[in-house]
Order: C-alpha cells, then sequence, then structure tokens
C-alpha cells in the first residue's frame, strides 16, 4: 500500500518516512503544498497523511482541492493546531482523522492502518491472489497453496506490485522507485537480488512459476495460463 506524506518540517517527514516504509509500506514524501497538490492529484495512494501549516499551499486548501475532485483517499491530519475550532474545520473539510503533534510513533501507525482498513473496505479489495497464490492486505500473510509463507516487509511490497500489475512487464525502474523509493542505478544488483529471494519462497516449491524475467526488461507476475 502506498502513503504520501505531506510535512515541511524535515526531520519529521524523515521520521515517518522510515517507520513507515519499515512497516512494510511504499512511502512518497513532500515538503510543500504545491508538489503535494499535484502528488496527491496525479498518483495513486492509499491515504495521505497531511500538515495542515505548509510554506505555500496549506493543508486545508489541498484537502478540500481533493475533495472537490471526487478523490475519496483516506486523509489523516498531522498537526501542532490542537484547538475544537481546527479539528471540526478539519473534519467538516473531509479529513478521516486528527492527530496532534507531538505523538507517538504507535499510536499514527495503528491510526494509519485502520484508516486503510476503512478504505479497503469501502474498495472491497482486501486480498490479491494469482493461481493458488494469495497475499491478504489486512493481515499482511501471504500463502500458497495453503501454506502461510514467511516474507519480509520489502518482499511484502514487491510481491503486492507484482500482483497489482499481473500480467505487465515491470521495468527494474518501475520497481525501483514504488518499492525502494529510489532512481534505478543500472550498476546495482539489488533488486535482481530480491526477486531470486522473493521467487525462492513463492515459486521453488510450488507449480506453476509465477514470476518471470523478461531479459531486458524487468519482470512479471505470469497469470495468464491460471484460471
Amino acid at each position: 500500500m502506498k502513503i504520501l506524506i505531506v510535512e515541511d518540517e524535515a526531520k519529521i517527514s524523515a521520521y515517518l518516512q522510515q517507520g513507515l516504509s519499515e512497516a512494510g509500506f511504499v512511502v512518497d514524501a513532500s515538503r510543500n503544498g504545491l508538489d503535494a497538490h499535484h502528488l496527491a492529484m496525479t498518483e495513486h495512494y492509499d491515504l495521505i497523511i497531511l500538515d495542515v501549516m505548509l510554506p505555500d499551499v496549506d493543508g486545508w486548501t489541498i484537502l478540500k482541492a481533493l475533495r472537490e475532485a471526487g478523490r475519496d483517499v483516506p486523509v489523516l491530519f498531522l498537526t501542532a493546531r490542537d484547538s475544537v475550532d481546527d479539528r471540526v474545520k478539519g473534519l467538516e473539510l473531509g479529513a478521516d482523522d486528527y492527530l496532534v503533534k507531538p505523538f507517538a510513533f504507535a499510536e499514527l501507525l495503528a491510526r494509519v492502518r485502520t484508516l486503510l482498513r476503512r478504505g479497503v473496505n469501502r474498495t472491497t479489495e482486501t486480498r490479491l491472489s494469482a493461481a493458488d497464490l494469495e497475499l491478504d492486505l489486512l493481515s499482511r500473510r501471504v500463502t500458497r497453496a495453503g501454506q502461510r509463507l514467511a516474507i519480509t516487509t520489502r518482499e511484502f511490497a514487491l510481491l503486492e506490485l507484482l500482483l497489482r500489475h499481473q500480467n505487465e512487464v515491470l521495468p527494474r525502474s518501475l520497481i525501483a522507485s514504488q518499492v525502494w523509493d529510489m532512481n534505478f542505478d543500472s550498476d546495482t544488483n539489488v533488486i535482481d537480488v530480491a526477486i531470486r529471494r522473493l521467487r525462492a519462497k513463492i515459486d521453488d516449491d510450488f507449480e506453476p512459476k509465477l514470476i518471470r524475467t523478461v531479459r531486458g526488461m524487468g519482470y512479471m507476475l505470469d497469470s495468464s495460463d491460471q484460471s
């Protein structure tokens, strides 16, 4: 699942990005309102964590624009403004939750997971599957042929990306940006190593084989021959 953090304080932004990435989420971050507005309008996010006071366009304006455009992505306001009037304003504009700084990361993570469950329930998509492979977005479990597989948070994000784009060839540059939040370096083999480890867990002991290498292009999860 993909989260956008909009926070102009560099330390808080980096703290959130690291914590949520370690929790298994794909995270983008923006430190100003204009860039955040563009990302929120053009990219797909499962959740936006939005500061109110930003150096250019404030969080109220961004949220209002999102709702007027018909985008119902869950929004968690994260701000030092703790008055009742501010909370009411945020909720009336369409915010889903409101967390006041300073905050405990454990509480933020619990709220994030609650909002994501609500969002998933709205779309009724709680599982992704191919053949007898199943990924549960809520419990973050992966099974194949009914057998639970132990995979890392990064492998979960990689498998989720492959499952969401079944039968599409995903170039290494896309995988790098979506799963590692980095520009692709042709000299690194981090993606190939991650694919090899994931393949060992979900393919080596099972049939049919699902992860395919498309030479010179990238990787794909091939479910085209499955019912």
